[in-house]
């Protein structure tokens, strides 16, 4: 009987690997770090080659390291940074480009001219996505017409295009797939049929004939080649990172919230199994397909995204260099009561949810002959925290419910001064998990589900435990005082970029 589940954790700044073992514990894990290339102001790029290489690597490493063969896996779960785009040719599997990430930019005017026109609005209703160059359409759209040559061939069926688990399942076994999950946040599929929108491809000039089939969330899609792991391993469970995360969050009924703090921030709503529409600038995104065909079940999700959280602290550390790790922000913060009224706008690629705004640019205000490095390493701790009270009071007004809690996972959250202020500007208790690895398990329970290594959505439940709660412990005046002194910051970024 196979002994474990790997779930494949590719993100924006590493690949991971992590076997699961049915008690969802972590039985092992292998990671590599990835780099990202910034060839000019608001742009972002990766090399897919390297992704692939590193995914790879490190699926094989766990594997090896725990002494488990291809007959100890029941299956493989794919977890996947969202929105990137690969364009790469069918035939020798080689990218024609590097990827652009979801955080860059460079398609912002194309946005604008969209918006223009009057298109928002249909966008809106047929995807759930707001008109941002955040999304992965107007990148392929890039690509089709920068490459030379590639509208031609993909038209011809040459080429493929996919986002990051398109890429891999295609590198591990030949198939050109991708999930309902992660092909809701392309701006190019229907919320409602769950398939490409013909409308849509009109609108960007995407070629139908480039794109994947879209399967579930939790089922079996394809098998590896065996090269890989020495014999065939089912691939059962795809899905975008955070749609991962809240389903390894056990968030299986309306109005449960998590917020994973990785380089971004993402927090998740379920909101139920039919997509209603937002009226805060929010995202309507599907969280997974549960099965195939004509037993499939669907849940969708309000999304609040933030471009920069943990990518904040990597900016202390490799751009002002005020750190040597990510892990001393926390020691370096709390040389300090308060950020000294300084407050950091992390608005380095835009701001993303409510405000939309691609041309908002990183601002510091409020510095004095005292501040220090000290209040920096605050005032960027607690902008992460501020970012996720704007988003919370759009989706309150959305889902039209007070939350009660919210769960928190990724590698911010075991930061206990973050969690702690977390709670404070949001005043509603933050949960954090025994296993913070939510995203991975969450790919990994729908992979064991589909297979049948769990008996379903009651065992995810059962299996989710708390390790420590942080509750409010500020008063209305100091929140509203420190919330007032953000939204004056937050003013002073938006539309810098003319």
């Amino acid at each position: 009987m196979s002994r474990y589940i790997l779930a494949l954790d590719q993100g924006t700044t590493s690949s991971r690997a992590i076997l699961f073992d049915r008690a969802g514990r972590v039985c092992g894990s292998a990671q590599r770090e990835l780099s990202q290339s910034f060839p000019q102001p608001g742009w972002v790029e990766h090399d897919a080659q390297a992704i692939w290489t590193a995914q790879l690597a490190v699926a094989r490493a766990v594997m090896a390291t725990a002494q488990a063969s291809a007959s100890d896996v029941a299956a493989i779960g794919i977890a996947n940074q969202r929105e990137t785009i690969v364009l790469w040719d069918r035939a020798t599997g080689v990218p024609l480009a590097p990827a652009i990430v979801w955080q860059d930019r460079r398609t912002a005017g194309a946005c604008d001219a969209l918006r223009a026109a009057g298109h928002a609005a249909q966008i809106a209703e047929r995807t759930g996505l707001v008109l941002d160059a955040y999304f992965s359409a107007t990148k392929l759209r890039w690509l089709l017409d920068h490459v030379p040559h590639a509208r031609q061939r993909a038209a011809r069926g040459e080429l493929a295009a996919g986002t990051i688990d398109s890429w891999l399942i295609f590198k591990l076994s030949g198939r050109h797939l991708s999930d309902t999950s992660n092909a809701s946040r392309t701006m190019l599929m229907n919320l409602q049929s769950l398939d490409w929108d013909a409308d849509m491809l009109a609108l960007f000039d995407i070629p139908g004939a480039v794109l994947p089939e879209i399967v579930a969330s939790s089922a079996v899609a394809c098998m590896t080649d065996p090269v890989w792991f020495g014999a065939p391993i089912p691939i059962a469970g795809i899905a975008g990172d955070q749609q991962a995360a809240t389903f390894g969050q056990a968030c299986l009924k309306p109005g449960m919230a998590k917020n994973t703090y990785g380089t971004g921030c993402f927090m998740l709503m379920h909101a139920g199994s039919m997509p209603r529409p937002s009226h805060n600038d929010l995202l309507v995104t599907v969280g997974w397909t549960l099965g195939a065909g004509a037993a499939a079940r669907t849940d969708y999700l309000l999304e609040g995204s933030v471009f920069m959280a943990g990518a904040i602290v990597q900016w202390l550390r490799d751009g002002l260099g005020i750190i040597d790790s990510a892990a001393q922000v926390e020691q370096l913060a709390r040389e300090v009561p308060d950020a000294g009224g300084v407050v950091l706008i992390p608005a380095f690629t835009g701001l993303g949810a409510p405000h939309w705004d691609p041309y908002a640019r990183g601002t510091i205000v409020g510095l004095s002959r005292g501040s220090g490095r000290a209040h920096i390493a605050r005032a960027a701790l607690e902008s992460i925290a501020y970012q996720s009270v704007d988003v919370l009071a759009a989706m309150e007004k959305d889902a039209g419910i007070r939350l009660h809690e919210l769960r928190v996972d990724g590698g911010a959250a075991c930061n206990d001064l973050l969690m702690q202020f977390q709670a404070d500007m949001l005043d509603v208790p933050v949960v954090r998990p025994a296993v913070t690895e939510t995203t991975a398990l969450g790919a990994a329970y729908l992979a064991g589900i589909a297979t049948g290594f769990w008996a379903g959505t009651d065992e995810v439940t059962a299996q989710w435990c708390i390790d420590r709660t942080f509750l409010p412990q500020m008063d209305a005046d100091q929140r509203g005082m420190r919330l007032h002194a953000w939204q004056r910051g937050l003013a002073r970024a938006r539309a810098w970029i003319e």
